[in-house]
């Protein structure tokens, strides 16, 4: 699928899927723009399988969170996993449902993707707003020999309440002390600089049209649009370039079987490959629906796509979820969410 962010990209986003909803089986969700490739090509090869569709939009974790406790949706979907007493207050489950990394974008000429080289702290001081050029000396010793330009800074960042923000933010809140104080990690914050766009989509679309910019998205959206992006340092000190191959080393720190209600978040792990703004993206869903049937399709969908999505996941440089998690997932299912058989 071609994901160049667009008018017509965007106009698509809102409608994808939406136009054979009315069946019977078809269901709903929204949420996080994180995860949107991977679920828009699983959504296409399930209707084809089976079909039944799924109108999903792509308009943010919080707008997903929102969706799903109002129950407007059948699950929503957030890339910030909400804690136990969250959901147990709300009568919902979550489950993870793939794994993705966040990668910051630039829009600075002469440099290739991969060529720049930042750390997390320095990244931490261009969104505070502390280095405002890009030849400012603390980038240029970071890479000697690039011809980074006199050009100022344009920080790009989120609009709309979003799980990237809160991966990206707790990401800077755990490699810089002065981003916890001054700004924290949360999915939505008081930012200190920049422009603001909505979902993936829009902060790559201000990136791609702004020279000078520098922002962060889920890695499908920079890799599809061939944006380029920057090196980070890991927390072993090695510099890593964003691939699912750098996702799956920080995943494998996952201890999914050990902590309660799937409350994992894989931000700066330990590794010599692993990328430092790894994240699972989550389903939440309603323990004891209003409409356990609807609920079930929602089960049948995603036991489908962990049986047969994980190529297509990883086409998309996503890394699908371990079989042994699956199972975790699958029992979890079947002792606390009351829905019709699924099977």
């Amino acid at each position: 699928m071609n994901l160049s962010i667009s008018k017509r990209f965007l106009a698509a986003t809102a409608l994808s899927f939406a136009l054979p909803l009315a069946q019977a089986a078809d269901i709903t969700g929204a949420g996080a723009t994180f995860p949107y490739p991977a679920y828009a090509k699983w959504a296409e090869a399930y209707k084809a399988a089976t079909g039944n569709a799924l109108n999903y939009q792509s308009i943010g974790s919080g707008g997903g969170i929102k969706q799903i406790r109002a129950k407007t949706v059948d699950f929503g979907a957030s890339d910030m996993p909400l804690k136990p007493e969250e959901l147990k207050q709300d009568g919902m489950v979550q489950f993870p449902a793939i794994i993705g990394g966040v990668v910051p974008v630039i829009n600075v000429e002469g440099l290739a993707p991969g060529q720049l080289k930042l750390t997390g702290e320095l990244l931490a001081e261009i969104y505070l707003g502390k280095i405002k050029s890009w030849s400012d000396p603390a980038i240029a010793n970071l890479n000697p020999g690039a011809k980074l330009p006199t050009q100022p800074i344009t920080v790009v960042r989120r609009s709309d309440g979003s799980g990237t923000t809160f991966l990206f933010t707790t990401y800077l809140s755990q490699v810089s002390s002065e981003w916890k104080d001054k700004v924290g990690a949360n999915s939505a914050v008081s930012w200190p600089d920049g422009v603001g766009g909505k979902g993936n989509e829009g902060v790559a679309s201000y990136v791609q049209n702004i020279k000078g910019s520098i922002g962060y998205v889920e890695y499908a959206y920079a890799k599809r649009n061939k944006m380029s992006y920057a090196q980070l340092k890991n927390k072993d000190g090695q510099f890593v370039s964003p691939d699912d191959e750098a996702f799956s080393a920080a995943a494998a720190n996952a201890a999914w079987d050990k902590v309660p209600n799937f409350y994992e978040i894989l931000t700066n792990q330990p590794g010599k490959t692993s990328w430092p703004i790894t994240g699972a993206s989550f389903i939440l869903l309603h323990a004891a629906p209003a409409k356990p049937e609807r609920t079930a399709e929602v089960l049948k969908f995603f036991s489908w796509a962990f049986k047969n999505g994980g190529a297509m996941a990883t086409e998309l440089d996503y890394v699908p979820m371990p079989g042994s998690v699956v199972a975790l997932v699958e029992k979890m299912w079947a002792a606390e969410v009351k829905a019709d058989s699924a099977k």
